[in-house]
């Protein structure tokens, strides 16, 4: 047995990761307990010996004052001597308690006793923390951690702890679609790893189930968002940090080819990446309660998304990924409002020294998309002392930007101002963008509209206001001057550039549109009454509408050609879900009981998968070209027809 190869930042010094920022070198207690768990699995005598040191490193970050709050806890670093992130004990878990349950004989009984400890410690700050479910990643780890480590420890009390809150969070999940931690690049990945890892590795044959069922809905959806041209996870994003939002790091596609070449992903979520139209629709719903839709339209050379509300400052909620030929890496668009000309690197996320740094949204947002068209609205978030705020259309790598226009006229340099009414286009890559300013709000004098440069990329600015630091009266409410939130929207619609001879040509065609733009008139807010913002845009029989309350920005309604916007599950030439006990996609039909279930078709492939995730038993019938498959007490679990092969897996099986 060789000795694993020790990383490039391992630290002989303290024996941990180190990670070097302009604030001083730092050291994860996660990364710790990764890389201890590692060196236990490889086996080498060497490697022991060196986890054993590191062992003794990741436990001295253990919070160990008894009348700390949150004892039983980890410094998220080394260089800490209190528990500012909460997390920690979960992320140190999810190493320590599979280390101990498959490799525990290979450390010495004192290290064991010590870990286990340890263990048992984090377990109880687990338990006092008991992360809300809608925290989906902590949640699943919190999950993962409980009924591992309770059964690690021969606790039943623990296990069942973590096995009801996996009952709990799929309830919560199944009456919406989506997890509520929606299509996050680095968030979904940490619920799928936990997910089949809890799979995997827990003897609760039923948690294990529930656990490969949710596992499949999640991954399914993570590989209808993977788009085919650039490989990219497609927004819009719950959550995200930078080095994703603009493609600094490996294409997503990889790690998801990964997790089905690993097993971690069924191999069947391969047939979701590949056989698929060429374009293509993806909505799912969050949150119906809190407005927490996404909609993500797959286009050969493009992949737009837009939620319907923000989901926090990491969101993003309006985005595209497109295809950028001989660039080192794919281009995207996203928004961000911001105030004070707040930029990339002006803070960190959280209290994290060491995280990557990100431009927070500081705006709110409703947004409605079909196909390649969509309507956002922003507005102020928080109203402080201000000398600028804005919306920001964000395009990355200005040098590979071809083209841009503003009405018929071509922009050679920038900075460029922009009138109202006029459409923007950019050129770039394989894509056209065109962007029609909406009604904005002037909270001062002579607020611009423009495009210029920022660090490397091209914006477009559309300032609420600019001047003189200042706070505002009028958009305090409570308050006796309030009439409404500030105005600042736009109509974004993007086209295969191969389908226009240029920019100016997309332009007029947009320009072309029936725009209606109308906001009611303002009044002295009194806690009664409504001010409707309206629009709609309209061409070649094709409508896009929205309408907000400026008063309680409160969503009214969002429609198309064919009428209001419901709040589907799961939307999609490929798979459906939804609570009516009949699905029918691709030429395949499920009938079940009149709970959560979904249906993926392949015809291609000649596979078929339905789920049930209903908690009250019912008769399942399948029904696919090549034959019929039927369950007659289908509790949660999973069916899958494969060229007729058939596997049931059920909790009842």
């Amino acid at each position: 047995m060789q000795p694993l190869p020790l990383p490039e930042n391992f630290n002989p010094e303290t024996l941990m990761l180190a990670k070097v920022t302009e604030n001083g070198v730092f050291h994860e207690s996660r990364q710790g307990a990764s890389f201890a768990a590692r060196l236990v699995a490889n086996g080498a005598p060497e490697d022991l010996e060196l986890a054993h040191r590191v062992l003794d490193v990741v436990l001295g970050c253990q919070e160990r004052r008894a009348n700390d709050p949150h004892y039983g806890n980890f410094f998220w670093m080394l260089e800490d001597d209190v528990v500012m992130d909460l997390n920690a004990v979960e992320f140190n878990l999810e190493h320590l308690i599979p280390m101990m349950l498959q490799h525990a004989d290979r450390l010495s009984p004192e290290m064991q006793a010590r870990v286990l400890d340890a263990i048992r410690l984090g377990l109880d700050e687990i338990r006092r923390l008991d992360v809300l479910p809608v925290y989906t990643n902590i949640t699943l780890l919190d999950i993962l951690n409980t009924c591992l480590g309770g059964e690690l420890l021969g606790d039943a009390a623990i296990a069942q702890r973590g096995y009801n809150k996996l009952v709990l969070w799929m309830a919560l999940t199944d009456q919406q679609g989506h997890p509520f931690e929606y299509n996050s690049p680095t968030y979904s990945a940490v619920t799928i790893r936990a997910l089949a890892r809890l799979a995997a590795l827990t003897r609760h044959s039923d948690t294990r189930i529930r656990a490969r069922t949710a596992l499949a809905r999640v991954g399914l959806s993570a590989a209808l968002h993977i788009h085919a041209g650039t490989g990219r996870w497609a927004g819009p994003h719950s959550r995200a940090y930078h080095p994703s939002v603009v493609c600094e790091t490996e294409a997503e596609i990889a790690m998801l080819r990964g997790w089905i070449a690993e097993g971690v992903l069924p191999a069947w979520i391969a047939d979701a990446l590949d056989v698929r139209p060429a374009t293509f629709q993806v909505d799912e719903t969050a949150f119906a309660e809190r407005q927490l839709g996404l909609t993500t339209y797959h286009s050969p050379s493009f992949a737009l998304g837009v939620s319907v509300k923000e989901a926090g400052g990491q969101s993003n909620v309006m985005m595209c990924h497109y295809v950028r030929p001989g660039a080192e890496r794919p281009g995207v668009l996203y928004t961000r409002y911001l105030t004070n000309d707040k930029w990339l690197g002006d803070f960190y996320h959280a209290t994290d020294r060491t995280k990557s740094r990100n431009l927070i949204e500081e705006g709110e947002f409703y947004g409605v998309q079909q196909g390649n068209r969509a309507i956002g609205l922003y507005t102020l978030g928080k109203a402080g002392t201000l000398h600028s705020a804005k919306a920001a259309f964000i395009w990355t790598q200005r040098e590979h930007i071809d083209e841009i226009w503003v009405g018929d006229r071509r922009v050679e340099s920038l900075p460029a101002d922009v009138l109202p009414g006029a459409v923007i286009v950019i050129g770039s890559g394989d894509a056209l963008f065109a962007v029609l300013p909406l009604t904005r709000t002037d909270l001062g004098r002579d607020a611009p509209i423009r495009l210029v440069e920022r660090e490397g990329d091209l914006v477009l600015e559309l300032y609420n206001y600019l001047g003189a630091e200042k706070s505002f009266w009028e958009l305090n409410w409570p308050g006796a001057f309030y009439k409404g939130k500030p105005q600042c929207g736009v109509y974004l619609e993007v086209a295969e550039r191969a389908a226009y001879p240029d920019g100016r040509a997309f332009g007029q065609t947009v320009a072309s549109g029936a725009l209606v733009d109308k906001t009611e008139a303002p009044f002295t807010y009194a806690a009664v009454g409504e001010r409707l913002w309206t629009v709609e845009y309209s061409r070649a029989g094709q409508t896009l509408g929205i309408e907000v309350d400026l008063m309680a920005w409160a969503l009214k309604r969002r429609w198309t050609q064919s009428g209001e916007l419901s709040w589907p599950m799961l939307e999609s030439p490929l798979a459906r879900q939804s609570r009516a006990g009949h699905i029918e996609v691709g030429g395949a039909t499920l009938d079940c009981g009149k709970e959560s279930a979904w249906l993926f078709a392949s015809p291609t492939t000649g596979r078929y998968v339905a789920a049930y995730h209903g908690m009250s038993p019912a008769p399942l019938t399948l029904t696919t070209p090549g034959g019929i498959v039927e369950v007659p007490v289908m509790s949660t679990g999973i069916v899958v027809w494969d060229n007729g092969e058939v596997t049931v897996e059920t909790l009842n099986s």
